[in-house]
């Protein structure tokens, strides 16, 4: 008999709030809960996509790899996140999702879930509107890419949007609850270590965040918003 203090969680998910009690009683049903070490590639590109995976609480990461072989990082997931790109089981996934904290993943047969999202349409539109919002990150990504924004206002905009989504406050700021390392933010900007370490440093000098080992810490949000939005240094 499954852990219902784990399954129940699913109610809480952003993606499931406005399911139909039944479509939860079925996904509690026949889904599990399984826990991840740091580490753990959860889904692997050119692989058959079988099951839908969404995040309960650690972190995960979604990146791909370019001709080269390294990393570029398009996504970081916390709670209640639909990790797949896909949901229909029609197509090998074409992305990599590995969590960068020790995690615990909700995870349901892709085929089920599908019949699912036919009988509840409540849930069809909440993962149409979680994959449309994905797009649009991407697209808003894509655009920061093309070279009309210096890497310094490149790598703000990442460390703004991650202060957002996993910011905590504490006395200097908001620190972002996740340990970036300088290789994990060269593969979120898709640049070298070494510029990374350079644009963390030029960031610091300018006052907008302050870096305590692994941790960053954004000094004013508005400061920040408006460096990465225009550039200028108010």
């Amino acid at each position: 008999m499954k852990d219902r203090s784990q399954t129940q969680m699913i109610e809480e998910f952003p993606l499931l709030k406005e399911t139909a009690p039944d479509t939860l009683r079925k996904l509690r049903k026949f889904g599990k809960v399984q826990e991840f070490p740091k580490g753990s590639l959860v889904i692997r590109a050119k692989e058959p996509l079988e099951y839908i995976y969404i995040q309960i609480d650690g972190k995960s990461i979604v990146y791909n790899l370019t001709h080269t072989g390294k990393r570029k990082i398009l996504f970081v997931f916390g709670h209640g996140a639909l990790l797949n790109e896909h949901v229909l089981n029609e197509h090998n996934s074409a992305m990599y999702c590995e969590t960068i904290e020790k995690s615990r993943i909700f995870i349901i047969s892709a085929d089920c879930f599908v019949r699912c999202m036919e009988q509840d349409f409540a849930l069809t539109r909440a993962v149409l509107t979680a994959q449309e919002r994905k797009v649009w990150r991407l697209g808003h990504q894509l655009k920061n890419t093309m070279g009309s924004i210096y890497m310094e206002r490149k790598l703000a905009a990442k460390l703004w949007k991650l202060a957002r989504d996993f910011g905590v406050n504490v006395p200097e700021g908001i620190e972002i609850n996740i340990n970036l390392s300088v290789t994990l933010l060269a593969d979120m900007l898709g640049a070298p270590r070494e510029t990374a370490s350079r644009l963390c440093r030029t960031l610091v000098d300018y006052k907008l965040i302050q870096m305590k080992g692994k941790r960053i810490i954004i000094l004013d949000p508005r400061k920040i918003s408006a460096f990465y939005r225009t550039g200028e240094i108010t």
